[in-house]
């Protein structure tokens, strides 16, 4: 597995960070092995508890990291910024895509089981609307924060790592996050709307 070292204060030795950290991939095997069983199943149980798990870890990372540690990470000094990185960027190298999967595969196997996507039934409007909006952030967290956050690992894996593009970087998750994060509020509107019909 790939690793970066951060320069160190004198007196220090440097760290060595895991891009992929080895530790958390046993849990995602089970994670997205019953998700599997769960589809596999066709049984409504597992299929709700994948769907709400990981749609409520999904959204409540977005949430957090946009409207939260945002704010934190655009106060902190470049260093600070490369510090927080290589403990936090590797959680979420394997975190975001395990949620990701979780939540959609079994969201649209709900639906289909249910039978909410029949053409005139009443919630059939407002689950495409939010298909379409969870549709987008996984777009926007498969494609650019995925990618931003292998990025700032990636440039922590040289020998003299620059805090400039880690900053950069940094921004950029972080405003995408918040987007993401708002986009799940609408996610939440849509689907208890579905709830309530």
């Amino acid at each position: 597995m790939h690793t970066a070292v951060v320069d160190a204060p004198p007196g220090h030795l440097p760290r060595k960070i895991q891009i992929v950290p080895l530790v958390g991939l046993p849990v995602v095997a089970v994670l997205v092995g019953f998700v599997i069983y769960a589809i596999a199943a066709d049984e409504l149980w597992p299929l709700v508890l994948c769907h709400v798990a990981g749609g409520a870890l999904w959204t409540s990372i977005d949430l957090f990291v946009g409207l939260a540690v945002g704010p934190i990470i655009g106060g902190m000094s470049p260093p600070a910024r490369a510090e927080f990185s290589a403990k936090f960027m590797p959680k979420m190298v394997i975190i975001m895509p395990t949620v990701v999967t979780m939540t959609l595969a079994t969201g649209l196997q709900l639906a289909m089981k249910m039978g909410t996507l029949n053409i005139g039934t009443e919630s059939r409007d407002w689950l495409i609307a939010s298909m379409i909006v969870v549709g987008v952030m996984a777009v926007v967290a498969l494609g650019i924060l995925e990618p931003a956050n292998i990025a700032v690992l990636w440039e922590m894996n040289k020998p003299q790592p620059n805090p400039e593009i880690i900053g950069r970087m940094m921004k950029r998750f972080v405003y995408t996050a918040g987007v993401t994060g708002l986009m799940q509020i609408a996610t939440l509107i849509i689907m208890t709307r579905v709830r309530t019909l």
